[in-house]
Formats: structure tokens, sequence, C-alpha cells
């Protein structure tokens, strides 16, 4: 067990570590942040920031030695660099980055878990697509293997000669067949170090030109009937991982079951809404697991709750929502709105 008083480093400085930051100073840690990014957001609540390449093993080395353990808040740390923590232990392991970063091997490692995923099929090349058009047939979706979020890195195919419009520039590609679904929904779960495995209420999702735009909890009954299936393969790839923290899988909604769609090793926007929403949330929960201490209880505090992200100008508004005593505002201290920026989020309670 690490005990309060000691320093969590949190790898990516954006609002998943600003959040996690504020958790753990609630039990008492200080955080470290490490990004390479100018005046990185996290660095505002953290004790101690570090400003530096992924690839600079002597700033790594020196972030790791203030560190008592060492999370991430993103799935895109490049995973060679940190080979330079040592001793110290990364929590989530560098099995679970690898398998997350590349969208081929997230597919392949689920499928042989018993996962359903929607067709897919590798393009590296014209032929490649060609190929996979032939054999899943469109609409569909090309997507990037790495990166890639919130709707970036991806190209729909609602007609075979659309294929023509995609860049293939020799970065690696999947096409991914349309999933025919009547809803989105989120699997979040926390591992603790000793396997204890806890589940927050699977909240169904809304997508606004593929960025996250409002987060239900509890889910539709057509949905809540598809939980079980979808916790039991979580609970198989935080297994298969020795994953210990917080781990989100999404899933399509289907009249055939359950459909897996991606997995985030670590917090998630979806799962905002426990801050208020649940006894304990999922930032606290993964600083209790990475910290070695006891999970606290996922029940909802309110038989309703809803989160909607504040995206772009909408944050200008701030003093309007906070007009009705019962939103709970979270903004992020982002400097500059653009259109499809995450600014903030509002979660509200119901009875």
């Amino acid at each position: 067990m690490i005990p309060p008083g000691e320093t969590i480093g949190i790898l990516g400085g954006g609002q998943l570590g600003r959040m996690l930051a504020m958790a753990a100073a609630q039990l008492g840690y200080r955080c470290h942040v490490f990004a390479p990014e100018a005046d990185p957001i996290a660095a505002d609540v953290c004790a101690q920031a570090t400003r530096a390449d992924w690839s600079d093993a002597a700033a790594m080395a020196a972030f790791a030695a203030d560190c008592a353990v060492v999370t991430y808040e993103f799935e895109n740390v490049p995973v060679a660099p940190l080979a330079a923590l040592a001793e110290i232990a990364l929590l989530p392991n560098a099995r679970a980055l690898e398998v997350a970063q590349d969208r081929l091997s997230e597919k392949r490692f689920v499928s042989e878990l018993g996962g359903t995923t929607a067709p897919f099929h590798v393009v590296d090349t014209a032929e490649d697509l060609d190929r996979a058009l032939t054999e899943i047939g469109a609409p569909g979706i090309v997507k990037t293997r790495r990166e890639g979020y919130d709707g970036k890195g991806q190209w729909r195919i609602m007609a075979d000669h659309e294929a023509q419009a995609v860049p293939l520039t020799g970065e690696p590609l999947l096409y991914e067949g349309f999933v025919h679904f009547f809803a989105e929904f989120s699997v979040i779960l926390c591992r603790g170090s000793d396997g204890t495995v806890v589940f927050w209420d699977s909240a169904e999702n809304s997508h606004v030109n593929g960025i996250l735009a409002r987060s239900v909890a509890p889910a539709s009954e057509r949905v809540l009937a598809q939980v079980p299936a979808a916790r039991e393969l979580a609970a198989k790839v935080a297994g298969a991982l020795d994953y210990v923290g917080v781990l989100t899988l999404e899933f399509f909604a289907t009249d055939a079951g359950p459909v897996f769609n991606e997995m985030a090793p670590r917090v998630h926007n979806s799962g905002h809404w426990t801050i208020e929403g649940a006894l304990t949330s999922q930032f606290e929960n993964h600083v209790r697991a990475i910290c070695g201490l006891p999970l606290g209880s996922t029940a909802l505090t309110a038989p309703h709750v809803e989160m909607r992200n504040v995206i772009g100008d909408a944050a200008e508004d701030w003093a309007q929502i906070l007009s009705d005593p019962a939103n709970h505002l979270h903004l992020y201290g982002k400097a500059a709105a653009r259109p499809g920026r995450k600014m903030g989020h509002v979660t509200r309670l119901g009875w």
C-alpha cells in the first residue's frame, strides 16, 4: 500500500489528469504531471509538473524518482520511453497501453476472449480497401489504427465509390463494417491490485459528430439487458491484462447483443458523472486501486444521473449553466474554445 503523503506520477496533462489529481489530493496524495505540451491544464492542480518530450529519458527518470507510483491519463503515451521508469510501478501496466494503442491489436485481443466486434479488415493499400469492401461491404468506416479520437482519423464510406476519398498515405488503417445498433453504452470497471473488480452503472451515451455529448445512468431497459454480457467480457479483458485501475469498454447495443467498439485503459469521459452521481467516483477509485487501497462503493447517489459535455463556445454560458442550482459544472481551465473541443461538463442528479 502506498500511504497518503506520497507522490503519484501522471503521464499526460489533460482534463483527465486534472480530475485524477483533484481526487488524489482529497486522499492526501501529491501529484506530479509529465507532459510534452506547454502549460498542461492538469499542472494547475498538481504539486509539480515536468514539461519534456516523451523521448527525454533523463527527464522521465527524474520524474520517476519523485514518484511512488505512475499512471497515465490517455492511451497514446509512447510505450518505449516508459523503460526509463525503471523500478517504479506503472499502473495500469504497459501491456494495456500496447493493446489499446492499435485498433487491430485491440480487436484481435477482444475477439480471442470471445467478444463480438464489428467485421474488420486491415487496410495498408488501395487493393486492401477494395478487398475490404468486397468482403465486408459498405457502409463502413476507415479508421487510423493508431491515435484518432472524437471522430478524428475516420472516413465514413456509404458506398464503394466513396473509398476514393480516403487518403492512403502509408499510415496503417482499418476498415470496419457498419454495425446496426439502437444505442451505445459504456462498461466502466475498476480492478484492484488484489483482483477485486467493481462496476459502475452503465451509462447510455449519445454522440454528435463523433464526440460524446451526453451520458445517462442508469441506461434504458433494452441496454440494461445487455450489460451483464458486456461486463463479463470487460472482466475477462481486465483479468487477461492483469489490470489495475479504471478500465472502460464501449459497446454498441444491437438486436443480437452487445458488440465491442473500443477500449480505453483509463478513466473515461462517459464516467465523469460519477463525481457527483456515485458514492465513489471513477477518479477516486483509480487512485485507490493504483495505491493499493480498498475500492469504494460505486452505488448511485440518485435514481437518475445525466452528464452533458460543454463543447466549444458553450463554455461561455457558464453563468447561465450555474443559474440552475441543480447543475454541477466542471470547467477544465482550457484557454481557448474551438469547435469540437471539450471545455467542461455538467452533471445533474434527478429523483
